[in-house]
């Protein structure tokens, strides 16, 4: 359990506009909805992705990585990995096979994102039927076959022109504005439980407030 009296005594060094967005930040995050990153191997593509996660309130990112570490360039990323809840996983079936079990632990139903229109199109996709993983791959090959085996549906974004797939973080952000909006409507229960809400606003504190780990270690020696 998060404790709330080094949420108090951080809370004290950080300014009361940067406590009060905390807090308007927090009432629009989720969980309902994460994304998992299959081999993405783009810093560019990479870092705005994480700002469009962050942008549309989705705290959880799964990185799965394999021939290419997945590195963030921050003057893109604009400081969101900061604020995310970014889990990395090296690729190999066995660790595949890991993550994916893991979100499904989680009561996830694990949806890969595809060129195709056989898949469920984005305007007919069910939120209601319970949490959602979107798996999104390579920005050339798309998901690979071993992360589709592990799928429970598939979902596509219906396009008029030639091409066949839009950029990565393009994906995302079409996604997520379409899925959030409806979350957001709804009375699904996507907000965040109040320890998460402290868990975060703890992590996010150390993140902000100068000389935290300092202020901690010297917190902890007063409780003592």
């Amino acid at each position: 359990m998060t404790d709330k009296g080094l949420i108090h005594y951080l809370s004290e060094f950080a300014t009361s506009e940067r406590l009060k967005r905390f807090n308007e930040v927090l009432a629009n995050r989720t969980r309902y909805i994460t994304v998992v990153l299959e081999e993405l191997y783009q810093q560019h593509n990479a870092s705005a992705v994480l700002r469009t996660c962050d942008c549309f309130g989705i705290q959880d990112v799964h990185v799965i990585e394999g021939k290419n570490s997945f590195n963030v360039n921050d003057s893109i990323a604009m400081g969101a990995s900061k604020w995310l809840s970014i889990r990395k996983y090296k690729m190999s079936e066995v660790r595949l096979a890991d993550a994916i079990s893991e979100l499904k632990q989680k009561n996830y139903r694990v949806i890969a994102t595809v060129p195709d229109s056989e898949a469920v199109p984005l305007d007919k996709f069910d939120l209601s039927r319970g949490k959602v993983a979107l798996l999104f791959g390579t920005e050339l090959n798309g998901l690979s076959g071993e992360s589709k085996s592990y799928a429970d549906e598939f979902l596509y974004i219906p396009m008029a022109g030639f091409t066949e797939s839009f950029n990565i973080s393009v994906s995302v952000g079409i996604i997520l504005h379409f899925l959030t909006q409806q979350l957001h409507t709804s009375k699904l229960d996507w907000q965040l439980h109040e320890d998460e809400k402290d868990e975060l606003i703890l992590n996010w504190l150390r993140e902000s407030v100068k000389s935290s780990e300092l202020l901690e270690a010297k917190y902890l020696i007063k409780r003592v």
